[in-house]
């Protein structure tokens, strides 16, 4: 296959991760390190970006500061929740994308994100080749919900599942300080699937974790939620309960909204708006178990703590940045870079590709058997799968003991 040459555009989409840019590092050094390349560009705030015609020249940059990316939390360019407009009823987005294309003589696309992004990536590359406008489109995966599908795991999951264990550990020892009974509730990201959620068996394996452990996998009963801690407290005084943020009755129904109408705030792609029901769910327990309660939401924390990222995550997200550049180099296009984990007792992880449109708006869920009969833990088989996944610790440089991330001068192609 001839050789493409000309610009390659790199955008993020979708929550950040503490990974995301070690995905956007490998990219950027492999087409910097390209002689097909001319200029690479960073999207401003994802697709949105190449809609306004804000790229940044990452060209421009200092090597030092880019090569920090690997250790930076957030994504370095900005993000967004844009839906693109489906280009078989408007087509005016896409046309917009295709004008800014041909003005930089854009012939390679990455964008990292989730599922939603993997669609966005799916529709430009159709109307690019409706359009017959060669470029290379690549999807690079990037979620802590682990939901992709076709991949084994994705970046930014072995990273924030650490920090949720980490974490779940901390907590444990804090609630057991008094001996006078206490009911914790952690609230642990997670819409549909409960991946993270999961990742707190990892402590409870560790003989520091949850008692009781809640995924949206499985219908969730306020009755046996009641009885499940009634049940702990009775037996050891303190209770911790870990639980997904998405957890759902058996209607479909988000238990989120029982407290409150927040989940009807929904973004641009037609999720709900979830949080606070850890407040909720330890004041319910209150009201019929006479402890100590607390809520603890975890918030934006499980996805930027870049001090406890996994060395195993930092480098598999530098990994797919760099090999989804080197297949669109090679001439694939139409795809997204996945893991394949490797046979055997020892962990590896090898990349593949996969058709996007067979990823886009799709959700993996934790298999049921990896849930016990009661829907309230997680059995060894979880525990196997991803502990290999927040195994090493990262290599982030400090300054009088805080962080020195990278510091991007974020140069806009216009002011040059």
């Amino acid at each position: 296959m001839e050789r493409l040459k000309g610009s390659c555009i790199i955008g993020q989409s979708g929550g950040p991760t503490s990974v995301i840019n070690a995905s956007a590092q490998g990219c950027i050094e492999a087409a910097l390190g390209s002689d097909a390349i001319d200029k690479v560009y960073g999207a401003a705030y994802g697709i949105t970006g190449v809609l306004d015609d804000r790229l940044y020249d990452i060209g421009l940059e200092d090597p030092a500061e880019l090569a920090r990316l690997m250790y930076t939390p957030s994504a370095i360019f900005g993000s967004c929740r844009y839906r693109l407009a489906d280009p078989m009823t408007d087509d005016t987005d896409c046309q917009r994308l295709l004008d800014v294309f041909q003005k930089y003589n854009v012939r390679y696309f990455f964008y990292i994100g989730g599922n939603d992004s993997m669609d966005t990536c799916s529709k430009i590359s159709a109307f690019l080749s409706q359009n017959s406008y060669e470029c290379r489109v690549m999807g690079i995966p990037k979620t802590i919900d682990n939901d992709l599908a076709l991949t084994d795991h994705c970046p930014g999951y072995g990273s924030a599942a650490k920090y949720v264990a980490h974490t779940c550990m901390e907590v444990v020892l804090d609630a057991r300080v008094y001996g006078a009974g206490s009911v914790t509730v952690l609230e642990v990201m997670g819409r549909n699937a409960g991946w993270l959620t999961a990742a707190s068996a990892l402590a409870k394996a560790r003989g520091l974790g949850p008692d009781l452990i809640y995924l949206p996998e499985v219908p969730f009963d306020l009755a046996d939620f009641i009885a499940d801690v009634s049940r702990v407290h009775d037996r050891q005084r303190d209770v911790m309960v870990a639980v997904s943020e998405g957890i759902r009755d058996k209607n479909g129904t988000y238990i989120s909204s029982y407290f409150s109408d927040t989940s009807k705030d929904r973004d641009a792609f037609g999720h709900a708006r979830m949080g606070g029901l850890a407040g909720s769910l330890a004041n319910f327990a209150n009201a019929k178990i006479k402890a100590k309660v607390r809520g603890i939401e975890l918030s934006l924390l499980q996805r930027c703590a870049a001090h406890m990222a996994s060395r195993t995550d930092i480098d598999e997200a530098y990994m797919a940045g760099k090999a989804a550049f080197e297949a669109a180099e090679q001439g694939f296009t139409d795809k997204m870079l996945a893991f394949e984990r490797g046979p055997g007792p020892e962990y590896s992880c090898r990349t593949a590709l996969v058709d996007l449109v067979d990823v886009a708006n799709q959700e993996k869920k934790i298999p049921r058997e990896w849930i016990n009969a009661a829907g309230n833990g997680l059995l060894e088989p979880f525990v196997e799968y991803a502990a290999p996944l927040i195994q090493g610790e990262t290599g982030l440089e400090c300054c009088a003991g805080l962080p020195r991330f990278a510091n991007l001068r974020r140069i806009m192609t216009r002011e040059v």
